[in-house]
């Protein structure tokens, strides 16, 4: 675990919907809290539906999880570009969301229900 972040489960379902379509459904979410920055929620990889996601050309660098790498979401409605990210590689203290996706609160709803 890191000073910088917090990590905790999420006891319940976490539902992801993005261009009119459910893309996952998870009970082993994340909640990754981060200073003043909002609350960030990391599903596991087999809970998505990787088939609506390609990979984006787009990575940033956080230096308490390491390097992120962007996809976009396939839509019916069109393409929602760098909508998610994970950490494929990520430091130590954030070993813990390795093999997990984040999204983008402006472009995806997320919902623990």
């Amino acid at each position: 675990m890191s000073d910088a972040f917090t990590l905790s489960p999420i006891p319940r379902l976490v539902v992801v919907r993005a261009g009119g379509a459910i893309i996952g459904e998870s009970r082993n979410a994340l909640s990754l809290k981060e200073g003043r920055l909002p609350e960030r929620i990391y599903i596991p990889r087999e809970d998505i539906g990787m088939a609506f996601l390609e990979p984006s050309e787009t990575r940033t660098r956080c230096p308490h999880k390491g390097e992120a790498q962007y996809y976009s979401i396939v839509a019916k409605s069109g393409p929602i570009p760098d909508a998610g990210w994970s950490y494929e590689d990520p430091v130590p203290a954030a070993e813990a969301i390795r093999g997990h996706l984040a999204f983008s609160h402006e472009k995806v709803t997320v919902e623990a229900l």
